[in-house]
């Protein structure tokens, strides 16, 4: 499965280690996740050195061709809001995962789409086993 997988950048980098662990579940479970490089520490350097329209038309193209969106949402960022929209008007199907305790936007919690599922996860392996099952869901 193409697996567009979107978490912050420039909002904060807190979670890092879920984004990480997530991607590095799905790639072991044999799915494409071209948004792959956005786990890495170094990230918000390397996309900063990008042009603006070019990250935009690269990311709209990767979420038109995926099968599914998978964010991580515990920190607020403009472009997974954007990218969590775009997919969902696009007719993706959508998971927006959250750590416990962390407020998430009422765009999200209180959207109706049949294709958002927004899950709250207590640690790492909870977040896996929510994006496993939402992939086995479709």
């Amino acid at each position: 499965m193409n697996i567009y997988f979107a978490c912050s950048i420039t909002g904060g980098r807190e979670f890092e280690p879920v984004y990480q662990a997530i991607v590095a579940a799905l790639l072991a479970d044999g799915h494409e996740v071209p948004t792959a490089h956005l786990t890495k520490a170094t990230v918000a350097q390397a996309e900063g050195a990008l042009a603006p329209r070019y990250v935009y038309e690269r990311d709209v193209n990767w979420i038109q061709n995926c099968d599914v969106l998978i964010a991580e949402v515990s920190i607020p960022s403009h472009g997974v809001g954007y990218e969590i929209g775009y997919a969902l008007n696009a007719g993706k199907r959508v998971i927006c995962l959250y750590s416990e305790g962390r407020k998430v936007s009422k765009m999200i919690t209180g959207n109706p789409h049949p294709n958002l599922s927004v899950q709250m996860y207590s640690d790492n392996l909870h977040a896996i086993s929510l994006a496993r099952e939402f992939l086995l869901v479709g």
